[in-house]
Formats: structure tokens, sequence, C-alpha cells
């Protein structure tokens, strides 16, 4: 494009904020506008902007050519719906919506009007998972996935955590990544969904939970468990698991000693892949020894978000296909919503 692709940043929280320093750097883009509550919730390096407290005040006044819709859950849908009903494109943070038919009724609007629609699922766009998917899916099926991520919060944290489970709870929130990663290596349909949830804390409300778990079974045999929980209660130990098993042997993530689940790098960060091969000789012992792979000089957080960003410029200056990234985006919601009905209900849900 000759001209930069102008754009109103919607939310500037942790996620906001790394994606409104990506557009700044960036030299495809301009930004028209950001969007927070109050002025005094920008943060540095963003203060010069034109500010608005109302997203569709900022719409009408901006006239954007994409809207980076991050803020909380609740608001994604009628935020992108009108975005793209002003003609702009869209980028939005994970999940897409609260409900899958908020979900649907977004890729609905971004089909009938041409508009591109990128979900913020940062880990598509991280060269150690991308290597983990490939090396998982070179093993083959049927797959058994062990995933998890637990925070223990305090102080701004935990208020944040707190705020965002008024609207959904931190097995949606959190597991639409890696249910999304299962999906990609199993290329299977998922059949059933199993959830189980605790609420540990008197600081949420009545009905919402802030531990919960999920099981998810797929047609050619996969299995997977993905498991999230927010607050000050939350365990250090084995906060982060990743670990993929095949017939053929595993792939995992193996974090370093020390790393802390309140610390954004480690969500993204892989530090080292293990490679395990299950072939045997005549001996009936291993024939190879685990392969580890260093994933040394991978991306932080902000520099993902940098490459996501990347992705929504060429998706929109190149025209790309995102067809298969917009059903994608609502199989995995539609699992983590199932979990949730799951959990309310005591009993499984079939897809």
């Amino acid at each position: 494009m000759s001209q930069p692709i102008r754009v109103l940043v919607a939310g500037l929280g942790n996620m906001g904020r790394a994606h409104a320093m990506a557009y700044h750097n960036h030299p495809g883009y301009e930004i028209v506008g950001v969007v927070t509550r109050s002025k005094d919730s920008v943060p540095e390096g963003l203060g010069h902007y034109p500010h608005w407290s109302d997203f569709h005040e900022a719409l009408g006044a901006t006239k954007p050519d994409l809207c980076s819709i991050n803020t909380y859950s609740d608001s994604h849908a009628d935020y992108a719906i009108a975005a793209m009903e002003a003609g702009a494109h869209v980028f939005i943070e994970k999940p897409l919506a609260t409900s899958v038919a908020d979900a649907t009724r977004v890729v609905e609007t971004a089909t009938r009007l041409g508009k591109k629609l990128v979900v913020g699922y940062i880990l598509r766009h991280h060269p150690s998972w991308v290597r983990l998917i490939a090396e998982a899916r070179a093993l083959g099926g049927p797959y058994v996935f062990r995933m998890n991520l637990n925070q223990q919060s305090a102080g701004r944290f935990w208020r944040t955590h707190k705020t965002l489970m008024e609207t959904t709870s931190p097995i949606v929130d959190c597991g639409v990544h890696y249910v999304d990663v299962m999906c990609q290596i199993a290329d299977a349909k998922p059949v059933q969904v199993r959830g189980m949830g605790v609420r540990l804390t008197d600081e949420i409300a009545p009905d919402m939970y802030n531990y919960g778990h999920l099981q998810v079974m797929f047609d050619d045999g996969s299995v997977g468990w993905y498991e999230a929980a927010w607050g000050p209660m939350i365990s250090e130990t084995a906060f982060f698991v990743k670990d993929i098993m095949t017939p053929k042997g595993s792939v995992s993530i193996v974090m370093d000693e020390g790393a802390k689940s309140s610390d954004h790098e480690t969500h993204t960060k892989t530090d080292r892949i293990r490679i395990h091969r299950a072939d045997l000789g005549g001996d009936g012992e291993f024939v190879h020894e685990d392969e580890m792979l260093s994933m040394e000089g991978e991306p932080g957080h902000d520099a993902l978000c940098a490459r996501e960003q990347d992705y929504v410029y060429r998706a929109i200056t190149e025209d790309i296909d995102l067809g298969r990234h917009m059903s994608d985006a609502i199989q995995s919601l539609r699992i983590c919503i199932a979990a949730d009905e799951s959990i309310r209900t005591g009993k499984p849900v079939d897809l």
C-alpha cells in the first residue's frame, strides 16, 4: 500500500499496549487514536496519540482502516461488528467472543463484508511453537495432549484476573490458545468435551470458578486435557505443562527452573523442546537418545506481538485468505465453551 494502514487501538492493557507499540514501530501503520476508559491509563510512549473513552465515538471520528480490539472479552463481538460495518478490518484479541453464537456472528460479518478478521492467537506466530507442532505431527497420531497454564497472581494481576472473571472463566480465556494447538496437531474432529471447575475464593461471583480443567476427545482417538487457574492461592508447581505423546514417542517443552507463572514471558517462552522416540532395539532398550532442541534467541512477548501485527498487515495488503483461520478460532472457542457448560451442568457435552 502506498499509504499506511490507519489503525484505531481499543484497550491498552498488557496485550493492547504490546500491539499498540507494534503499530507504533511498524512503517506500514499509522495510529489514528487510542481508546481507554481514562486518559490516565494510557501507557508511556503512547500518550501523544488522540484519545477517546468511547469506542463508537472514536470509530466515527477516525474512520480507521483497521480496528485493534484488545478490550475485555464481553465487548469483543459488538466492537468487531461495529468496526467492520464502519468499513474497517479487525484484529481482535482472543477469545473471539464469549459465546459461539457471537463468534459466529463476527465471522459471518467479516465474510459478508469482505473484511479481514485476525484473532490474536499469538502462538501461531511463535517459531518455537510452530516447530513443536511440526515435530508432533511428524510422529503421527493418535495423540495424548497434556497442557496447562496456571497463574499465581497478586496485586494488579489479581485485580485484572478478577475483572476478567466477571465475564469469562480462565478455562475459556486461556484455553482457546492451547486447544487450538491440539486441533492443529491432531487435525481431527473434536467429538466430546468434559469439564470440571472449582471456586477457590469468595472474591469472585458464586457462579464463577477460578480453577478449570477440560478433557476433549477427537474422532481419530486422540485425547487431551487442559487446566487453567488464576489467583493468589495457585501453586507454582508444574504450572506450565506442554506435553504431547504418540505411539512413536513424545514432544515436550522443557522450562527452566525458577520460571514464575506471573511472568508473561513464560507464557510463550519454550527454552527447550525435548523429542523422545519410542523405538526399541533387539535388546529391548531405546535406540535413540532423547533430542534436546535449544530455542535460544526466540522472540520475546513484545517481539511476538510485532510478528503478529506484521501478519495482519500482510493479510490486508496481500489479501491472504483467512477462512481457515476464522473457522479454527470458532472451533477452539466452541470446545472451551463446551467445557464451561460441562462444568456448570456436570455432564459431558457432545459436539
